[in-house]
């Protein structure tokens, strides 16, 4: 009974500090939101966070990117050459990249790369109170620090995604050409066949949604580091845990909105 008792007292502590962390998020994103207006005289700080977002992102979005559509063109290819409708790879891997692979994958590699990065450069300000230097400075740590970091993912996120999703095309051509012996004009024309805006807007949308919240995340952890090196360590593993786990549940709720609601 005691260790019924203590597993439930766990369970009940975990979602106390769950429910903690996910107001302290929200009431992050309302303080970014009010410091927008002073973000022309953060315009260095955001170009050097672009900076690091971007060319940090790129190289990983292109290993990645190229066998997502290598492999969802395998898998759908080899299905589809059993009816002899193997021409349509070009429609199915456009829709999938487009639609949830583009935006999920860059999502993960930006949470890993980036986010976890602004955890751990936060966290160490935090535990050495830098941070609280700035506050006695009355420096704003939201305008100072938050505000350029999330405005820098909203945009490069969505950038990512564009750049994901062609080579992600590209790479589901270059199976379908080599393995499956689909003609070049004939992949390419079925995949802008299938594209509608939806498709493309949609998928857009949800990398910038992903985008701010992978940034506000590893914000909120870093911000809220304690004990030192350790605790740094926790908050830049619970930022990247946080942003996939989040990045899944927006997925599904976009896909909803945009896909069943709106379509209704």
């Amino acid at each position: 009974m005691k260790a019924l008792q203590n597993i439930m007292g766990g369970f009940y502590a975990q979602g106390e500090l769950a429910v903690i962390g996910l107001g302290y998020n929200i009431m992050l994103l309302w303080q970014t939101f009010f410091q927008l207006q002073y973000l022309p005289r953060r315009i260095k700080d955001l170009v050097h966070q672009i900076e690091l977002s971007a060319f940090g992102g790129f190289p990983v979005a292109l290993i990645v990117g190229t066998f997502t559509g290598m492999v969802l063109a395998l898998q759908a290819g080899i299905e589809l050459a059993r009816y002899g409708q193997e021409e349509n790879i070009g429609a199915l891997v456009a829709a999938s990249m487009c639609r949830e692979m583009g935006p999920v994958m860059t999502g993960y590699i930006l949470a890993g790369l980036i986010g976890s990065t602004m955890a751990a450069e936060l966290g160490t300000m935090k535990v050495s109170e830098e941070i609280d230097a700035l506050e006695v400075m009355s420096i704003n740590p939201v305008n100072f620090l938050v505000l350029p970091r999330v405005v820098a993912m909203a945009l490069v996120c969505p950038l990512l995604t564009i750049y994901t999703n062609l080579i992600g095309i590209l790479g589901g051509a270059v199976i379908g050409n080599m393995i499956l012996n689909v003609n070049f004009n004939l992949y390419f024309r079925y995949a802008q066949e299938s594209l509608d805006l939806k498709d493309i807007y949609s998928g857009l949308f949800k990398s910038f949604v992903f985008g701010i919240t992978i940034a506000l995340v590893g914000c909120a952890q870093g911000l809220r580091a304690q004990n030192g090196a350790a605790g740094v360590g926790r908050a830049t593993m619970r930022a990247v845990v946080i942003s996939f786990i989040a990045i899944l549940i927006f997925d599904y709720l976009l896909t909803w909105l945009f896909y069943w609601t709106l379509s209704s």
